[in-house]
């Protein structure tokens, strides 16, 4: 295609914005409600992946070494567990860190425990982490065999049932996504359609004097991917600013437990490129579906 021809392509296109106004108001505004309703859902989606990403991250295997092991022993069992493959971190722990960290874990009732510590029972232990946490009870069904490991603990029924739930809600939320983008799609080239619709006399008579199918398709090409673009600057203006002053003003609020708000940038940013993309896909895929029928004089 010549620079010229797409010029003049552009050109309609834009023009034919401004003189359908009511239609494209119509348009725009269908982009802008379906696209805001997607980038919201991806804003929570965005946030429950990062809740469970956190509490996978905090999954991790504790080795208990034998009390009569000796430190040359110990040493020895890291030095096999190091070469052992999917282990991502390896720490130490030893009898008297970990009576420390049991009597802060249960606050003033810990206290009960300082009488032991002349004669502390606890094991020494290493912290390990797999490299990915589902990795996690491979790893620790790996270790346990080696020598001068009195046991594994993982916490094996809580951590099946822990990515059993992390799966499902991911899976839902891009079910969810997913859904929504589809909706989106099928509404907005419903209502774009309908400017298409409006000018089909002017399309069948272009097409009788001759006009190419693609000559015609070009300009409404161009003006469904404004229309798109256009329709996403709304949803992108609430998404990046709304977001931002959320976690800027509430977000030390709605820390509870495992979850806080992802910061926003730069993931606002990703967001609202994709919110363009999509605007500008369902713009052009709108218009090539409508214009079609009327190609067919």
């Amino acid at each position: 295609m010549k620079l010229r021809t797409l010029g003049r392509h552009v050109r309609e296109g834009t023009k034919n914005l401004g003189r359908n106004g009511w239609m494209t108001f119509a348009s725009i505004s269908a982009v802008a409600v379906m696209l805001l309703v997607v980038g919201v859902f991806l804003l929570l989606i965005m946030n429950v992946n990062n809740v469970a990403s956190t509490i996978e991250d905090d999954v991790e295997i504790k080795v208990y070494v034998e009390l009569t092991a000796s430190e040359e022993q110990q040493q020895e069992l890291l030095e096999e567990m190091e070469q052992l493959p999917n282990i991502d971190s390896i720490t130490f722990v030893g009898k008297e860190e970990g009576l420390n960290q049991l009597i802060d874990s249960l606050d003033e009732s810990g206290e009960v425990f300082e009488s032991i510590r002349e004669e502390n029972p606890l094991n020494d232990a290493f912290v390990v982490r797999a490299i990915n946490p589902q990795l996690t009870e491979q790893v620790a069904s790996t270790i346990e065999p080696l020598a001068h490991v009195e046991r594994v603990n993982y916490g094996k029924d809580f951590i099946e049932r822990l990515f059993a739930v992390t799966d499902f809600v991911r899976m839902v939320g891009l079910i969810l996504v997913v859904g929504m983008m589809f909706t989106a799609m099928f509404l907005i080239a419903n209502t774009i359609k309908l400017t298409i619709v409006a000018r089909k006399r002017e399309i069948q008579i272009m097409k009788l004097v001759g006009a190419t199918n693609g000559f015609i398709r070009w300009p409404f090409f161009v003006e469904g991917m404004l229309l798109g673009v256009l329709g996403s600057l709304i949803p992108i203006l609430i998404t990046v600013f709304g977001y931002s002053y959320l976690v800027t003003n509430y977000g030390a609020r709605i820390e509870i437990l495992f979850f806080s708000l992802v910061p926003p940038f730069p993931y606002v940013w990703q967001i609202a490129g994709l919110l363009v993309v999509i605007g500008a896909f369902i713009g052009v895929w709108g218009s090539m579906m409508s214009v079609r029928k009327f190609l067919k004089v």
